[in-house]
């Protein structure tokens, strides 16, 4: 019985490294190589980001007034009492009038007979019942005025997704917090992964970890009428292949993943089939990121390698980022990947541990 190994490629998990580098030799290379050091990552640090990496804006919170103002969009009840028999305001034979679902204008202004437009918006519910019945006391002396008030939409927000019970809710005040607002949703879905909560105001958009705003008070922003809330899970995601503890797609449990982060969440290394001294993050840029100065990368798909048989490498691997997107590759050395060739052989020919001593 005999076997010939001529042609024949040893196994691999993982790419070797010296099959990685080769391209980088090439008169016109495909993907650009960079060995990651300390020193490095200052020059790296102005490379632009990946058009998947998403960065969290959360705006400052603020102490607002304990009561809500009135906007245009709201609508008011009036009851108008007046003492006066020959009232211009009552009927005959009443004592009261009620003017019930006006409509704050755009202008911010309800018709009032006798007062035409009065404007109340910016004002609280107390205030605009003094100015209407100070402004009465021209034409009635004795009116007295009570004014309810009808938030519209413009004083509501809407919680579209991620709690129990999403939905519009009114602004009880203006000092009413994004974190009372998910109470009274429910809570966030105990199911979501790594849930995102998004805040839509205006133009803009904001972010901000679930678990960054439930342990900062400092985020506990007040809400705006027209505001709309949105919890999602955080769908950003890396793969793990080659000799790692696990092969899979890895989603971010926190805002910022650094290369020694995403080995731990994978287990660690393989003992034994790791090269320590070649573990490499696969990213793709964009065309339009990519350019010949210090501040982006000569080609849209870099390697960046680590050695992690040294200080220098494992303090960088500490200091890097990975994005969303990236592939983290453990490469396997060229002795153990020879040794699992051999061991499959071995039972016949003896040969398990013919490599073990090199």
């Amino acid at each position: 019985m005999s076997l010939s190994l001529t042609g024949c490629s040893l196994p691999r998990g993982a790419a070797l490294m010296q099959e990685v580098v080769r391209e980088t030799k090439a008169d016109s290379p495909s993907f650009q190589v960079i060995e990651v050091t300390r020193a490095e990552l200052t020059t790296l640090a102005h490379w632009p980001r990946a058009p998947r990496q998403t960065k969290t804006y959360w705006p400052k919170a603020s102490k607002g007034p304990a009561s809500s103002t009135i906007r245009a969009g709201d609508t008011v009840d009036l009851i108008i009492w007046d003492s006066n028999d020959n009232s211009l305001i009552t009927s005959p034979g009443q004592k009261s009038t009620e003017m019930r679902g006006l409509t704050v204008s755009p202008s911010g202004a309800i018709f009032v007979p006798y007062l035409d437009d009065v404007v109340i918006s910016g004002m609280t519910a107390n205030d605009a019942r003094r100015n209407i019945q100070t402004r009465l006391t021209e034409i009635s002396p004795s009116a007295q005025v009570q004014l309810i008030l009808k938030q519209g939409l413009q004083n509501s927000v809407d919680m579209v997704s991620g709690v129990v019970t999403p939905g519009t809710y009114p602004l009880p005040s203006r000092n009413y917090s994004i974190l009372s607002l998910l109470s009274q949703g429910g809570g966030i879905d105990k199911s979501l992964r790594n849930p995102l909560v998004r805040l839509l105001r205006g133009s803009k958009t904001y972010s901000i970890r679930a678990e960054a705003l439930l342990s900062d008070q400092s985020r506990n922003i007040l809400l705006q009428g027209g505001d709309t809330i949105i919890v999602r899970e955080d769908d950003r995601y890396f793969t793990a292949l080659g000799a790692t503890g696990s092969e899979k797609i890895v989603y971010f449990d926190k805002e910022a993943i650094t290369a020694m982060e995403a080995l731990s969440m994978l287990g660690g290394l393989s003992d034994a089939r790791a090269n320590l001294k070649a573990v490499l993050v696969l990213r793709e840029y964009p065309a339009q990121q990519v350019g010949t100065g210090r501040t982006s990368p000569d080609l849209p798909y870099v390697v960046f390698a680590f050695d992690l048989t040294n200080a220098d490498g494992l303090f960088a691997a500490r200091s890097f980022d990975i994005q969303p997107g990236d592939t983290v590759l453990a490469t396997e050395s060229a002795v153990n990947a020879a040794r699992a060739l051999f061991g499959l052989i071995g039972s016949a020919f003896g040969l398990a541990n013919t490599v073990s001593g090199n």
